[in-house]
């Protein structure tokens, strides 16, 4: 979910940032598998899920880091990078949804802000710089702990857990709404930036 110019120097597509970001989609259908085996009931298989998802939450932190630091900036990661993190979380609300834990119109509605918007700015790359607002790092955030809190087992513990499990799951639950929130703001910011730069760079040249 890291946001990278796309106005800085590229260099070779064999990087660690890139590789990263390979990764990250790689990890993608063994977080999917482990999240549902046993119908998502399964205490083990929940937590190796989070850890999976975790780790593709630092990955993406730190390839974009990298990315930056070392001006390793790519066409690859450029494309890679965002289709990475719409994967993860993707999978993370379809996958929550299948168990039972987001209801699916939340994941529908979300999953359609998500790749509109990342298909709109593929697509505008090379026209238009859309920089990143301070809305879509707190969606980002706010998915990020959201998901991460609902794919552990919160729900399936029992004993001295069984009370905290659920006060953490309804936790989760706050900031999930929270997210879908900041999902549609920053959404609806998206599209407005993107129709006041298309309309500047219309105006530009005969200025």
């Amino acid at each position: 979910m890291s946001a990278v110019d796309p106005q800085m120097s590229t260099g070779s597509n064999w990087n660690l940032p890139n590789a990263l970001t390979t990764l990250r989609i790689l990890m993608v259908p063994f977080f999917g598998w482990a999240l549902l085996v046993d119908g998502g009931d399964s205490v083990l298989w929940r937590c190796v899920a989070y850890a999976l998802f975790i780790g593709a939450m630092i990955t993406d932190k730190i390839d974009g880091d990298i990315a930056r630091s070392r001006n390793l900036v790519t066409d690859f990661g450029k494309i890679a990078d965002p289709i990475a993190d719409k994967a993860i979380t993707g999978m993370a609300f379809i996958g929550l949804s299948i168990v039972g834990d987001i209801w699916w119109w939340v994941t529908i509605v979300v999953l359609l802000r998500e790749w509109s918007v990342t298909l709109l700015r593929l697509s505008v790359l090379k026209h238009v710089v859309i920089a990143a607002a301070q809305s879509g790092k707190l969606k980002t955030v706010l998915q990020a702990v959201a998901l991460g809190g609902l794919t552990l087992p919160l729900r399936q513990v029992d004993g001295a857990l069984d009370v905290p499990g659920e006060v953490l799951f309804y936790v989760s639950q706050v900031l999930l709404a929270g997210a879908v929130a900041m999902t549609l703001w920053s959404g609806y910011e998206f599209f407005r930036d993107v129709r006041r730069a298309r309309r500047d760079a219309k105006v530009s040249p005969s200025a």
